[in-house]
């Protein structure tokens, strides 16, 4: 299943949760070895085993077989939505909505061809402001043009 929203010609790099009521699709020009995953050493992170990939120059889509599957939650600052499957708890995507503009992170741990990855980098963004965070956000997050 393709999900809508994704028109442009970037590879796409797809996966889903454990039962696969969500699907995650991050279209990215990057190559494999560009996309390294960023494991978050804050406690969430750790605890759901999270490594972050993304893209600014892609983008990203969620699609749900139903609706109801798809939980936020929000910790810490509270600035960052963490988007996890209620069906089978696995963490799929964090978000940030800045104004009309949506940007987020995908698991790669959820993405199919998350073998062909490199090893995750540790980064402590939990050291940062809020502030800080949400210009890093920004900086790095991939343009969300999907969740549904």
């Amino acid at each position: 299943m393709r999900p809508a929203g994704l028109v442009n010609d970037q590879p796409l790099w797809s996966g889903s949760c454990h039962c696969g009521a969500i699907r995650v699709a991050l279209r990215t020009a990057l190559r494999c070895a560009d996309l390294q995953p960023r494991a978050c050493d804050c406690s969430f992170c750790v605890q759901h085993g999270a490594a972050w990939v993304s893209d600014p120059a892609g983008s990203l889509a969620l699609e749900c077989s139903d609706r109801t599957a798809l939980h936020p939650y929000r910790q810490g600052s509270g600035q960052a939505l963490f988007l996890w499957c209620g069906r089978c708890g696995v963490l799929l995507a964090a978000m940030h909505e800045d104004g009309t503009r949506q940007y987020g992170a995908v698991n790669a741990r959820c993405l199919d061809r998350y073998g062909e990855l490199g090893a995750a980098q540790v980064v402590s963004p939990q050291r940062l402001s809020a502030d800080e965070k949400v210009r890093r956000w920004a900086r790095i997050w991939t343009p969300v043009t999907r969740i549904g």
